[in-house]
Order: structure tokens, then C-alpha cells, then sequence
């Protein structure tokens, strides 16, 4: 982070960070000066006589915005970098509560900026301004969003309230869960303290007696801080739900839909295909458990390793991506390698750190990227995910801030994307004795794509639900999410040991400006399989159509990118096509099983 600002206290990060106050007291006066503020209707400017007034003071604002938002980024990356990665960092986390508390301001200037672009003529204004066409997708956007607005003192009230509210909630139960150690007993060893990301990773460790001891000792973890983290997200959900109703959305699932630029058929069809491939999934657990010697499979065996492939060091992990992605393109190798030498990258698992893993853009085309490293094959998958979003920020850098604004549906097209070209060529190469490892990976997230973030799904909704009348108690919460995994998983579970908290683990619930975050993964995943496939089929010129697309994701919604390749994502057809890729995976599996290629530990 020292390449950006040398450090948080230095003269170099406080010059950005007044250059952020300072641009949003001038972004204020800029919009008093063009009547863009609390009693401007949006009305007026649409008149025919003003035309030139309204193109004027369009311009006038976007050429102040995209530079702000430029320096916003920086900053804002920077100071969570720290967050994200040291907890007990007192001057990161002071420096992100005045930082959300300047972002709050520039909030309340977005949504005054979004009645009065409601209030446009869009069609006459792009074709009056070239900067308003270069953003037009951006004003459409804005100018449905208006619809679902309340009064100005409102969504002024909303965005300071949101600073003691949501985002109280969320940084609550991040501070907590960074900060979370718990003791674990290992076989053989002595009890031990551990960082709740690294009990978690247990999770993928060969010996079932260490999944087992890791799994209890999460579960005790979590019940321990359960009252706290249950607050958070009652208080969380019960801001979104306040606001959803107050803007006019008529379920909780509408803003989702909108912030993706996906509409609702192309989200039940997709579900619709999902539920179908149940069937498929839980056979491929049923076999895992029979390897297993279980019938059905205990939650600390969901990812339990199968075959040979453990053993992977960070730096074989580094090796192995570039090499991959340079089966797809060199550009797609140049990135891998500028990440690692550039050292974006922090990987190590320990106190303090989040869990789970992030890719940020910071600055132009470079990025950050955080993740928990273990020795899996699962690791080497996430570092190409990750690095996959970096690739993407890439791409888009050459675009304005608000044209890059992408949505999150997409945005894990791209990472899932390099994922599968990772998976596809290290599968190709592999010797027998590994195939059914990656097999096993691969499917492990697949899994996870389609049965467990449905059962997330299922749960956000059901909270979202139950939210509306009063706030939820913990053995609720807990009830709620063991019968969405029943919903998903099935028999291929033991009902005995599943996973009550995973609404204490998953960092998203926790974000108001990100609720039902679990469906755009399986979008992201099920549309990379359809690009992948593509590429396959139609390789010549497939690379600069591709990185066309990744350009053009703040630019047009899901359905009109996916029609460039002739895919059809309204279409249930489309989807069933995708999940073919994991059912030929699923029997792959099965077949190498049959055949017994099986570690000794898992034997």
C-alpha cells in the first residue's frame, strides 16, 4: 500500500483525503449554482427552451464527478485495505468512520442528482451532448431509480441516519468476526487459539478428525458472539426493509434486480434451472459421502479433499495461475504476473484479517487483492477468481467512473470466467491421479453456486420476510437457515450436522447496499460456462470480443451483453445449457470414484 500513500498518517494521505472533503463542498456549491439542490423539481429542466442550460449543467457536473470519484476510489481502497486486514488498527478504522461520514454527504449529491436526471429528457439530452450519450445508460439507469425515491429531506435523512444505522450494523459484526479466536482442540495436539478464519479452513484439511474438531470449534465461535451478530442483522435488515417500503419497491428482491441490470424473467429462469439441477448435485454428495463411508455427508465433510490435492504452496499457486491464464490470452498472463510482482496480493491467514476474499480496484488500472490462502486446490481456484476481477478492472480502467460502475452479476462473470479457464486447462493436464481432486474442487464450488447460495437465497428472503413484523431471535435466525439447507441440500445432508450460522459467517447479509448478494454468484458462474463454452466453439477473434464485453458492463444490461455471443438469458434453455457443464463434471466424477482413485486419509 506504501505506492499509494506512504501511510495513513502521512502528509501525502491527508492532502488526498482533504482533496476529497474539499471536492465535495465544491460538488455542493456546483449544484446550487445549476439549481440541483433540496427544492429543485425536475421538471424544469426538461423544457425545450432550456435545452442548452440543461446540456450545460449536465457536463458541467459529470466533469466534476468522474474526477471526484476517481480520488474517492483511491481513497476509500486505501483506508479499507487497512480495515479490512488489521482489525485493531485504531487509525484505519478512525480515518473509515470520517471518511463514511464525507461519503454520506456525496450520497445525499447522488440522489439530488437522480430526481433531477428523472426529471430529464433523456433522449433529447443525449442527443444534444456528447458527454450525456457516452453516459447514457447511466442516465436511463438513474432515471428509473428516481421513480422509487422518497422526498429530498428524506433520502437526506436516510443517507446521515445510515452512518449510525446500517452501517453501524455492519461494521459491528465485521469488527466482531475479525476479531474472533476460538479454541480448538486438534486430535493428538493440545487445545489451541485460533483466528475464526483459520478454524474455518480446517474445513479442507485431509484428516476428518481436524474437519470435525475445526467444525465443533466454529460453532461454538459463532454461538458465542450470536447475540451481537443477531443484532446486526435484525438492525440491518430491518434499515433496508424500512427504506425498501418508503421508495415504493414492491419486494425486497426489486432494488437487487435494478442494481444488477437483470430483469426478473432472466432471474427465474435461472432459478427455474437451478432447482432442476438438485437432483443432479445431491447425487454428486451421495457419492462424495459413499467415499466417504457415510451415507450422507456432516457439514466438516462438504469440503473435505478427495483424491490428491492438497499440498499446494503459495508460490506453486502464483505459478501455476500465470501459466493458465496465459492458455487464454497474454494480456490475461501480463496481469497475473504484474499482480505478484507488484505485490497486490495479501494472502496469509491470521488475526485480524477478514475471512473470505476481495478483489478492489484502487487506482487506474491496478488493483488489491485479499485473500485467506490454504493448501488446496479450493485456494488456487480463489486466486484466479480474484485475480479475474482484477483482470476486469483492467479492462474497464479506460472507461469514466460512472461508466464503470458495474454490477455485481457481472463483475463475477468476469472472475468466475478466469476460474474456469484455470480449471479447464489444469484438468486437460493433469495426470490421472489428480484429476479427481480438481474434480472434487471444481464441484465443491459449483456446489456452492447452485445448492448453497439458493439455501442463502431462501434464508435473506425468509429474513427479509420475518423482519417486516419484528426482530428475529437467535434459535430463529438459526432455524430459518437449517431449513433453507434442507430445502437445497436434501438427504445429501446429515440432518444432524448441519450448519446453523452460516448467517454469522457470511460478511454480505450485513450490507444494506448489497442484499440478496447471493444470487449474482451463480449468475456470474452459469454466464462464464456460457462464455467459455463460446470461446471453445468459437475461438478466432473470441479474446477481443471477450475483453469487449468486460469494457462494456457499465455500459448495458445483462441480456443485451449475452446477445452479443447469441446467448439468450431470459431463456431457461440458456441455463439448463450451463449446469450441463457441471452434470458432465458430476459424471466425470462419479466414474474416477467408481475407479477408485482415493487418497489413503479419505479412504
Amino acid at each position: 500500500m506504501q505506492v499509494v500513500y506512504p501511510a495513513l498518517d502521512s502528509p501525502e494521505f491527508e492532502h488526498a483525503f482533504q482533496q476529497v472533503l474539499d471536492g465535495i463542498g465544491e460538488l455542493r456549491k456546483l449544484f446550487a449554482v445549476h439549481g440541483i439542490g433540496e427544492n429543485a423539481e425536475p421538471a424544469a429542466p426538461a423544457s425545450p427552451g432550456n435545452a442548452g442550460q440543461t446540456v450545460a449543467a449536465f457536463e458541467d457536473v459529470i466533469g466534476r464527478l468522474n474526477p471526484l470519484f476517481e480520488l474517492v476510489t483511491t481513497v476509500n481502497a486505501y483506508v479499507y485495505a487497512f480495515v479490512s486486514t488489521e482489525a485493531d488498527n485504531q487509525l484505519a478504522q478512525a480515518k473509515q468512520s470520517e471518511l463514511t461520514t464525507s461519503l454520506a454527504e456525496l450520497s445525499k449529491l447522488e440522489s439530488r442528482l437522480t430526481a433531477w436526471i428523472g426529471g430529464l429528457d433523456i433522449d433529447r439530452l443525449t442527443a444534444a451532448s456528447p458527454v450525456a450519450a457516452e453516459h447514457s445508460f447511466m442516465l436511463h439507469k438513474s432515471a428509473e431509480e428516481a421513480k422509487h425515491r422518497m422526498s429530498q429531506p428524506e433520502e437526506d435523512l436516510a443517507a446521515s441516519l445510515y452512518l449510525s444505522g446500517a452501517d453501524a450494523w455492519s461494521r459491528l459484526h465485521s469488527n466482531v468476526t475479525s476479531l474472533l479466536s476460538v479454541e480448538v482442540t486438534l486430535p493428538g495436539e493440545p487445545a489451541q487459539r485460533m483466528p475464526m478464519s483459520k478454524v474455518r479452513a480446517l474445513a479442507h484439511n485431509p484428516d476428518p478428525g481436524v474437519r470435525k474438531a475445526g467444525y465443533e470449534a466454529e460453532l461454538a465461535g459463532w454461538e458465542s458472539v450470536e447475540i451481537p451478530i443477531a443484532a446486526a442483522l435484525n438492525g440491518v435488515k430491518g434499515f433496508t426493509n424500512t427504506l425498501n417500503e418508503r421508495r415504493s419497491w414492491i419486494s425486497s428482491i426489486e432494488p437487487s434486480l435494478h442494481m444488477n441490470s437483470v430483469d426478473a424473467q432472466t432471474l427465474e429462469a435461472m432459478q427455474a434451472a437451478v432447482k432442476e439441477s438438485f437432483p443432479d448435485f445431491r447425487g454428486y454428495l451421495t457419492s462424495k459421502a459413499n467415499m466417504l463411508n457415510k451415507q450422507a455427508l456432516p457439514w466438516w465433510d462438504l469440503h473435505a479433499p478427495i483424491g490428491n490435492g492438497g499440498g499446494w504452496s503459495y508460490e506453486q499457486a502464483k505459478q501455476f495461475v500465470e501459466e493458465q491464464f496465459a492458455g487464454f490470452s497474454p494480456r490475461m498472463a501480463a496481469l497475473a504476473k504484474r499482480a505478484f510482482q507488484e505485490q497486490w496480493i495479501d494472502a496469509e491467514p491470521r488475526t485480524g484479517k477478514q475471512q473470505g476474499g476481495y478483489c478492489m480496484t484502487i487506482r487506474g488500472d491496478e488493483s488489491r487483492v485479499m485473500i485467506n490462502f490454504d493448501p488446496s486446490f479450493d485456494a488456487v481456484q480463489t486466486l484466479a477468481h480474484e485475480l479475474g476481477h482484477a483482470y476486469h478492472h483492467m479492462a474497464i480502467a479506460r472507461r469514466t467512473p460512472l461508466q464503470r460502475k458495474t454490477p455485481m452479476a457481472l463483475a463475477e462473470t468476469a472472475s468466475t470466467f478466469c476460474q474456469a479457464v484455470v480449471f479447464n486447462a489444469a484438468l486437460e493436464e493433469a495426470p490421472e491421479s489428480q484429476k479427481l481432486a480438481m474434480l472434487e474442487s471444481s464441484l465443491q464450488d459449483a456446489c456452492g453456486y447452485s445448492l448453497d447460495i439458493h439455501s442463502r437465497f431462501l434464508f435473506e428472503k425468509a429474513v427479509f420476510e420475518g423482519r417486516q413484523k419484528r426482530e428475529l431471535s437467535v434459535d430463529e435466525l438459526k432455524e430459518l437457515m437449517l431449513e433453507a439447507q434442507r430445502q437445497t441440500y436434501g438427504d445429501s445432508l446429515d440432518p444432524e450436522a448441519m450448519h446453523p450460522y452460516m448467517w454469522a459467517a457470511k460478511v454480505h447479509y450485513y450490507m444494506a447496499d448489497l442484499s440478496y448478494y447471493n444470487w449474482p454468484y451463480t449468475f456470474g458462474m452459469l454466464f462464464a460456462f456460457g462464455l467459455y463454452a463460446r470461446w471453445r466453439q468459437e475461438p478466432d477473434g473470441f479474446q477481443g470480443r471477450y475483453d469487449d464485453l468486460l469494457t462494456s458492463t457499465g455500459l448495458f444490461d445483462a441480456a443485451h451483453l449475452a446477445s452479443r455471443f447469441g446467448m439468450d438469458i431470459r431463456s431457461v434453455e440458456f441455463w439448463r445449457s450451463s449446469l450441463d457443464v457441471c452434470r458432465g463434471r458430476i459424471q466425470q466424477f462419479k466414474e474416477l470414484a467408481a475407479a477408485g482413485t482415493l487418497s489413503g486419509k479419505n479412504a
